[in-house]
């Protein structure tokens, strides 16, 4: 394996170098839940504290919809204000859940903030659920108030609580009391402030608690990886951040850290509305000047087929991110086939929404050296490897990834059982991944659960898609174990060819095995034209290819 360590400590002496310049990114020791870690010196202690000093960005633009409207820094926190004040004429208080039920828009933004500002729990639905889904959220969270908008609540039917109508009754609300102030009531950094529901990919979903403290942390992490990035490359990184694109659904991770983010740093956020539609983005990016694309793999991969896409300047884009789900050595390829300007610019961050979304973060050097590399930890949080009894591995060992940090989420929402099966003592995160620490970076094997175990050989999924994504005909696929009586399992390959293809399962084993060994060859392969089932985060969801769920979302 390369040497990855001199990049390693690049990285770290640019960390050091970030610290010691002062605020935002000094690191101290504290007590965070009863346990002593890293967290950053200076750093808001509530949403609401990033709300009112997002307002000294003035009249700048926050937030831009694909609608025409536009909302400034300045009346975005007066509207914020407006909409809490309404919030508590319905009765809404410190602690009381308010669940949103809707796709992206002014009036997910509004409720989150004036909710969050007042100490009240966001419960963030996911809008590609079923009626059933929905309902079992509303049986978990018990929120006090839902605010949904008319497709959803057509779904929900009688969700027996009071509703506002996000298409017909929000503007009462968002104009509720355009002189009100901000709530004053204290809130506390481990008081929760969102819950965020796991992907749901086996069983039903849970909801992971996050703080104010955890989702700030999140966010600020993000800023120190655009600013370590921006070191290394010798570039100012005090200039106002250019319009970025806001694709992800506000009740993922990385929707949230898109509003939040853009708060905290002064950006400008431009929301596309509805079902994505790679043109209009297209041509939202030529009007607003959006110089960052970031999405899911899904997401980025439409951009880059759309005929439109030869109609924008290649240069006006200054960089793409994908987020939600893996990318591959493919995607990265045709990605700067388009942009090779961008050449070498892709790197990769780790997380779940368990561990509040980052852990890691690999360099481009690193992920073209080592495929799997997730890099070193990010400041204030610490990473251990661990074998089925909890005890450490040596290093270069392979074994259970545990994480602990700022981030990670208080616990699940009523659920005692998984939260003693998700914590370690000492509130170290069971991540339920599998990989190793080496030369103080993360090298990721696979999702202990995806794992394949072939006659005693164990078999990572991901090794065998990067090998099938290069095949010029296969535009994506999935690869899982599938029983065997005497091997235990065998490998399964689920490959969507090109319109065109005439490729065959024969010539696909073919390609595998030029590059793999024997055993990671699969013995089952699958072709088909129609996309594979992703849920709302651009996960593709195994467990319906295998036949072990139906696919319940509602592609919204």
């Amino acid at each position: 394996m390369p040497d990855l360590r001199p990049t390693v400590d690049a990285l770290l002496e640019a960390a050091t170098r970030l610290a010691a310049s002062g605020q935002p990114f000094e690191t101290s020791q504290e007590d965070v839940l009863g346990e002593r870690m890293a967290v950053y010196t200076h750093r808001p202690r509530s949403l609401r504290e990033v709300l009112k000093a997002s307002a000294a960005h003035g009249d700048r633009d926050c937030l831009v919809f694909d609608d025409g409207r536009r909302i400034s820094f300045t009346q975005f926190e007066r509207d914020v204000a407006s909409v809490a004040a309404g919030l508590a004429a319905r009765g809404i208080g410190k602690g009381d859940r308010v669940a949103i039920c809707a796709a992206n828009g002014p009036g997910w933004l509004l409720t989150f903030w004036a909710a969050t500002s007042m100490g009240a729990v966001v419960v963030a639905m996911n809008g590609w659920w079923t009626a059933l889904e929905m309902r079992h959220a509303l049986e978990l969270t018990e929120p006090k108030l839902l605010v949904a908008d008319a497709k959803r609540l057509q779904r929900i039917e009688a969700p027996g609580l009071p509703v506002v109508d996000l298409d017909t009754d929000f503007d009462a609300l968002w104009h509720h009391d355009p002189e009100a102030g901000l709530p004053d009531v204290a809130i506390d950094e481990d008081d929760a402030a969102m819950l965020l529901f796991t992907s749901g990919t086996t069983g039903r979903p849970k909801a992971a608690v996050q703080t104010h403290r955890t989702v700030i942390a999140f966010t600020m992490s993000q800023s120190f990886i655009a600013a370590r990035a921006m070191l290394l490359a010798g570039r100012d990184a005090t200039a106002a951040p250019a319009p970025r694109l806001a694709v992800f659904p506000l009740f993922h991770v990385s929707g949230l850290g898109t509003t939040v983010s853009g708060l905290l740093t002064g950006g400008t956020t431009v929301w596309p509305l509805g079902r994505f539609d790679a043109g209009r983005v297209i041509e939202l990016t030529k009007e607003h000047g959006i110089a960052a694309w970031g999405g899911t793999s899904t997401h980025v991969l439409r951009l880059l087929e759309h005929p439109d896409l030869d109609t924008l300047d290649p240069l006006s884009i200054q960089q793409v991110g994908i987020g939600g789900s893996a990318s591959t050595p493919d995607l990265i390829r045709r990605t700067e086939e388009k942009f090779p300007h961008l050449k070498g610019t892709f790197s990769t961050g780790y997380g779940s929404t368990e561990s509040g979304g980052l852990i890691s973060y690999a360099t481009n050097a690193m992920i073209t050296a080592v495929p799997e590399c997730v890099g070193p930890p990010l400041p204030t949080i610490e990473v251990r490897v661990v074998d089925d009894e909890g005890n450490d591995v040596p290093e270069g060992d392979e074994g259970n990834i545990c994480a602990r940090s700022p981030l990670v989420m208080k616990e699940y929402w009523r659920h005692p059982e998984a939260n003693a099966e998700a914590f370690l003592p000492g509130r170290w995160l069971k991540t339920g991944d599998f990989g190793r620490f080496e030369g103080g970076a993360l090298f990721l094997a696979s999702r202990k659960r995806d794992l394949i175990i072939r006659g005693g050989e164990n078999i990572y999924p991901f090794e065998i898609e990067n090998r099938l994504e290069e095949h010029p005909e296969i535009d994506e696929t999935a690869v899982f174990g599938v029983d065997h009586p005497m091997l235990g399992q065998e490998v399964k390959a689920v490959v969507v060819v090109v319109s065109d293809s005439t490729l065959t399962a024969e010539a696909v084993q073919g390609w595998c095995a030029e590059t793999l060994s024997s055993y990671k060859v699969p013995a089952h392969v699958e072709l088909r034209t129609e996309a594979l089932p992703r849920n709302a985060t651009g996960k593709i969801m195994k467990h319906v290819l295998a036949g072990e769920a139906e696919n319940t979302f509602v592609e919204e």
